[in-house]
């Protein structure tokens, strides 16, 4: 079978690899019932259908002609560490700077891959994401997120 799509052929597998991971991956938890879900119910449902999705743009990939075949360019390795680095700061200053400091740290990091960087922009975006992070997971969900940094508290 042809390969009609490089791009959606890759993502399709990528996401038919981690969905089914992450689905298997729940398995070792408890699954609970409707009524109660346990700690696997979501991350087995939310992998399922990331697989499912996986396999229609895979399908799409084989099946759907393509002008010029859709082909994979170079690697962009310079945004990607920076992403995943701005994610791995993330992880280490919240415990120390708390939410407030380290979300916005993130934000402005992770702008910094992109070909444009405009302060405005991502001080809004730091700005939203920071308050709608408290409202859902502090304030809604009732997570114990440390807010302010440490030597604030």
């Amino acid at each position: 079978m042809k390969i009609k799509s490089e791009k959606d052929f890759w993502s399709g597998l990528m996401f038919l690899a981690v969905g089914v991971g992450f689905a298997w991956g729940a398995t070792g938890y408890s699954f609970g019932s409707s009524a109660r879900p346990g700690p696997a119910y979501f991350p087995f449902g939310l992998g399922l259908l990331l697989a499912l999705l996986g396999a229609v743009i895979l399908f799409k990939a084989l099946v759907i002609e393509v002008v010029g075949g859709d082909r994979i360019g170079r690697i962009a390795w310079r945004p990607l560490a920076i992403v995943v680095g701005s994610v791995a700061l993330f992880g280490a200053l919240l415990p120390w700077l708390g939410l407030f400091v380290a979300l916005p740290v993130l934000v402005f990091t992770t702008a910094l891959a992109g070909d444009e960087f405009h302060w405005v922009e991502a001080a809004v975006s730091a700005a939203a994401l920071t308050a709608a992070s408290w409202l859902i997971f502090v304030w809604g969900l009732g997570l114990t997120i440390p807010l302010l940094p440490s030597f604030m508290r």
